[in-house]
């Protein structure tokens, strides 16, 4: 049986498309095996894994590709029950429409702001072309840093309602438990108490696209 893809997307920096990354794959680990697989040459979530402490590694392995990213899923494809691939901001190189080509889901993760999601039409666009080539392609948006009483966060669904992918029904909020884990090396599913609303959170974006 091959695994379940999903790619975590956006050609635009500082969305928190690692976050998002990170902490969906420990959730998925509840539901079974999960590889990240790190796509963006920063090596972000890289990085937030090796910051675990001995005693308690981060939930999920991670991986860094350099070569070609389709070839290098397929190596694991059969071995896990769900891949997570963090893929790099720019859409200037094959890597995006590589993970768009092999993945089941794409989640973009846009901050609350119209003019962020404007920045991110040229990848609804590139999804567009992904789907002729891949039919079973599910994009979704995932708003990030809410903050639901605000006029911004009215304004962005008005925003939302201009593109055709669909924005799931739960964002993440707008929380410092997410920086807080990342620097710990942790998800926020580890952080007891702390972390309960965000992990709330995360299940509930799991539930949505499984």
């Amino acid at each position: 049986m091959s695994a379940r893809v999903f790619s975590i997307a956006n050609q635009k920096g500082g969305t928190g498309k690692t976050t998002l990354s990170m902490n969906f794959a420990a959730g998925l680990s509840k539901r079974g095996k999960v590889l990240v697989i790190d796509a963006d040459p920063q090596g972000s979530a890289g990085q937030w894994s090796s910051l675990a402490p001995d005693h308690r590694l981060f939930p999920v392995s991670v991986i860094s590709i350099s070569g070609n990213l389709a070839r290098e899923a397929e190596r694991f494809i059969k071995d896990y029950d769900f891949l997570v691939i963090d893929c790099p901001p720019t859409l200037e190189t094959d890597t995006m429409k590589l993970a768009m080509k092999i993945s089941d889901v794409i989640l973009i993760p846009i901050l609350p702001s119209p003019v962020d999601l404007w920045a991110s039409i040229r990848l609804t666009e590139a999804i567009e072309q992904a789907k002729i080539l891949n039919p079973k392609l599910k994009p979704y948006i995932v708003v990030n840093q809410l903050e639901p009483k605000s006029a911004l966060s009215r304004a962005m669904k008005q925003a939302l309602t201009e593109f055709n992918v669909p924005a799931l029904k739960d964002g993440m909020r707008r929380r410092a438990i997410y920086r807080n884990s990342a620097l710990e090396g942790a998800s926020v599913y580890c952080m007891g108490k702390r972390g309960e609303a965000a992990a709330k959170e995360i299940d509930e974006i799991i539930k949505e696209t499984l």
